[in-house]
């Protein structure tokens, strides 16, 4: 029986040799220890996804500057307002004398609040205000030194090469900016919009986009330096066209055979690539026929025109260009 003095329990204070005395105190201890190992795991992961950024922003900054080379060494001297900003730049510089840097600079704010809803919202904003930011200074710097750096200033005075140049050298430097997710602001901005939502290719929406400045480039400056201009634009859109989607060094060859077996090896045996084939009906005759269909690289199309004749000389064949292949044989998938 229990005595009615018990004396109540007493708390006895913690101790080191009394770990379950505060159950929560070895988790804390855990914790604390793998503290150093999180803080690293997470620098490790913030480089790891800012390295990528950065290589980003530098690309984009060396497109703005090749497009600025192009701009103020080929362009500028003759006044080829070829449309866009840089081309009402060149036309307001022409009765103002203000700079052409900073007016593009300027008029393009309205242009990237519009963009800011419908090409990625903040990477759009960043990358292409970056790339108008670098556009802008490096255009200033060259109109002031390249004169004192150069001799002669133009390098030529064939408006026609100018024309050419301008149009090609800055064009790759706006196929780089597309490439890394910006643009060169102006309608640059409208074109891409105009290619995402009908998928026009990036010269025909820059024709769209920069017509009625050309227009106005012609009855400011003249017919003839408007025609010029007209063709740096185009030269420019298929620039940047070449820039952002790459050579065309790959064919997509279709066979229609009745060999399909003989065919299919002898293919795999002289490219050591992989092909598909799947039955099909002749919809003329209605016979029954195998289409294969495989993506080499250029050199092999020659080989394999050579094997189809000899393996089955009454095959049809469709050659056609493709201009990316990625994946097992090609450039990695990214």
């Amino acid at each position: 029986m229990q005595s009615e003095h018990q004396l109540p329990p007493v708390d006895r204070p913690f101790s080191p040799e009394q770990p379950d005395a505060h159950p929560k105190m070895p988790a804390l201890h855990a914790t604390i220890i793998a503290l150093p190992d999180r803080i690293r795991q997470g620098f490790q992961a913030t480089r790891a996804n800012s390295l990528p950024l950065l290589q980003r922003f530098l690309m984009v900054c060396i497109g703005a500057i090749i497009a600025a080379l192009g701009y103020s060494l080929f362009q500028l001297p003759f006044n080829l307002a070829g449309g866009g900003l840089s081309g009402v730049g060149i036309i307001v510089n022409h009765f103002t004398g203000w700079p052409v840097g900073t007016l593009y600079f300027l008029l393009n704010i309205p242009l990237l609040i519009i963009g800011f809803s419908s090409l990625g919202r903040w990477k759009f904003l960043i990358s292409t205000l970056l790339a108008v930011w670098v556009f802008a200074v490096a255009t200033d710097l060259f109109v002031h030194y390249l004169p004192m750096l150069l001799s002669p200033y133009p390098l030529t005075n064939d408006m026609l090469l100018s024309a050419m140049y301008a149009g090609l050298i800055s064009g790759i430097g706006t196929g780089i900016i597309y490439t890394m997710g910006g643009t060169l602001g102006s309608t640059g901005i409208l074109a891409r919009i105009i290619q995402q939502k009908t998928g026009f290719p990036l010269s025909q929406a820059y024709l769209y986009a920069d017509g009625s400045i050309i227009l106005v480039s012609g009855i400011v400056f003249g017919w003839e330096i408007a025609l010029h201009a007209l063709l740096m634009m185009f030269l420019n859109g298929l620039a940047s066209d070449f820039t952002l989607e790459g050579p065309s060094t790959v064919r997509t060859i279709t066979i229609v055979t009745q060999h399909p077996a003989q065919l299919t090896g002898a293919i795999l045996e002289t490219t050591h690539l992989g092909v598909s084939s799947w039955s099909i009906n002749d919809g003329y005759t209605g016979q029954d026929y195998a289409m294969i269909v495989c993506t080499v690289h250029r050199p092999h199309v020659r080989e394999v025109k050579r094997v189809v004749a000899t393996t089955d000389p009454e095959a049809f064949v469709v050659i056609g260009n493709s201009h990316q292949a990625l994946g097992r044989g090609f450039a990695p998938l990214r």
